[in-house]
C-alpha cells in the first residue's frame, strides 16, 4: 500500500518520526513534505496529499499539523477525499470501519508519539466494514457531486477577502497547551 504523507511545520517532527515507522511495516511512504520546521502553511501540504489520494497515485494519506483541524479542512476540500481527525485509537479505528477515511490527520502539538504511533496502525490495519456503511458513504459522496454543480452554477465561492484586525479588540490570548508526555 502506497502512503501519502505530509505535515507543516508543527508537524514536521512527528512526520519524520512516522516515516521510518511506515516503512518499517511495510508501507511505500510519498514524502509530500514539509521539510523544515520553517513557516509553512497546511493547505499547500494538504491539497497535493489529498490530490495524490483521489488521483490515485497513493492508496491513503496521514497528514499533520499543529491541531489536525487545519489539514483536516483542506483535504476535505478535495472531492472523494473523506479525512478524519483522530486523537484516539477508537476514533481512528470507526473512521475506517463506518466511514472509510482515506486520510488521517494528526495533531501534533497535542498527542504523544506512543499515541500518534497506536493511532497510525490501527488506522492502517482496521478495513472498511461495508454493509450499512457503503450506502452512508455514497450519500457523502452524493452530497459532494451535487455541491459542487451548485457552486458552479450560484457563484457563491468566490474569493475570500483578508479583512484586517479589528484595533478596538483585544487579541485572544492563546491557551497553554501542554503535550502529553511533558513537563508542566
Amino acid at each position: 500500500m502506497k502512503i501519502a504523507l505530509g505535515s507543516d511545520h508543527r508537524g514536521y517532527f512527528a512526520k519524520e518520526k512516522l516515516k521510518p515507522l511506515l516503512e518499517q511495516l511495510g508501507y511505500e511512504v510519498s514524502d509530500f513534505g514539509t521539510d523544515s520546521t520553517k513557516a509553512f502553511d497546511y493547505p499547500d501540504v494538504a491539497y497535493p496529499v489529498a490530490k495524490a489520494v483521489a488521483g490515485r497515485q497513493a492508496d491513503r494519506a496521514i497528514l499533520l499539523c499543529g491541531t489536525g483541524l487545519g489539514v483536516s479542512i483542506s483535504a476535505n476540500k478535495v472531492a472523494g477525499i473523506r479525512a478524519a481527525l483522530c486523537h484516539d485509537e477508537l476514533t481512528a479505528q470507526m473512521s475506517r470501519q463506518h466511514n472509510d477515511a482515506n486520510v488521517l490527520c494528526l495533531p501534533a502539538d497535542l498527542i504523544g508519539e506512543a499515541l500518534m504511533r497506536r493511532i497510525v496502525e490501527v488506522w492502517l490495519e482496521t478495513p472498511f466494514e461495508g454493509g450499512r456503511h457503503s450506502r452512508r458513504v455514497q450519500k457523502i459522496a452524493e452530497i459532494e457531486r451535487n455541491n459542487h454543480t451548485e457552486q458552479e452554477s450560484c457563484g457563491c465561492c468566490g474569493p475570500i477577502e483578508e479583512t484586517p484586525p479589528k484595533e478596538d479588540v483585544e487579541p485572544v490570548k492563546p491557551v497553554e497547551i501542554r503535550r502529553q508526555g511533558t513537563a508542566t
